[in-house]
């Protein structure tokens, strides 16, 4: 029987499930399940770009959910994999302890994520699109746009950032259920520096009396920055 607390770390935009990995081995280390899918058409599943939907991207991590008979998750989406974390809660509730949002996109039903962002950054992110294995694709952001400035980060990042379908911010969310549908949920923001195109999520989330608002003090991609203090607040949730 499944005793051990149980993660499920879903990546953001260009990421893959690689970026987890020293805050996995953190995690593990202290005795947690941890999973870390990359859905499809990024990182190691950048062949499958052009399948990449929402709906395949929650059903790639429903699956492995069912799969592994995992049960009493905590679900983690950082940014844009938020959206995916959204669309997990909406379809599985039942398997989840509760859904963490770090520093993550929330978009209600109905709704796309270029809806949500500021208008200059929905241009500049258009205009600057090309084809990548025949989809059109959001430009790869550099490392410091997602916080990270240390040089071997940097690199180590660079070099496996995907290109990222822009469809997938123009769809418009499928949700059945409210954002949470109903779980515990837990908004982390990443406040030094703030990731400034996220502002009006981190309104929402703020707004919810119904969640726990939480800050730390690291970069967009805090995973790879600062690998300890994001397993240590994960942790923290669960104890």
């Amino acid at each position: 029987m499944q005793t051990d607390p149980t993660f499920v770390l879903i990546h953001g935009a260009s990421h893959g499930g690689w970026c987890w990995r020293h805050v996995a081995d953190l995690l593990r280390h202290h005795g947690c399940v941890v999973v870390t899918p990359t859905l499809t058409g990024l990182g190691e599943r950048e062949h499958l770009i052009a399948s990449a939907t929402m709906d395949t991207q929650i059903r790639d991590v429903v699956g492995v959910i069912e799969c592994e008979e995992l049960n009493d998750v905590i679900l983690v989406g950082h940014s844009f994999g938020g959206l995916t974390a959204i669309g997990v809660a909406d379809r599985i509730p039942e398997r989840l302890r509760q859904v963490v949002f770090l520093d993550s996109l929330l978009v209600d039903h109905g709704k796309s994520v270029f809806d949500t962002l500021p208008i200059d950054v929905v241009e500049t992110r258009r205009a600057e699109s090309e084809i990548h294995l025949g989809v059109r694709c959001m430009r790869i952001p550099p490392p410091e746009a997602y916080g990270v400035t240390d040089p071997d980060d940097a690199a180590w990042l660079s070099r496996r950032l995907t290109p990222h379908p822009i469809a997938l911010y123009e769809e418009k969310m499928p949700w059945l259920h409210p954002i949470g549908n109903g779980l515990p949920c837990t908004y982390i923001s990443l406040c030094d520096p703030a990731y400034s195109t996220i502002d009006a999520s981190r309104d929402y989330a703020r707004g919810r009396s119904d969640w726990t608002w939480l800050e730390l003090p690291s970069g967009h991609d805090a995973m790879i920055i600062d690998p300890v203090l994001v397993a240590e607040a994960l942790q923290a949730l669960v104890r």
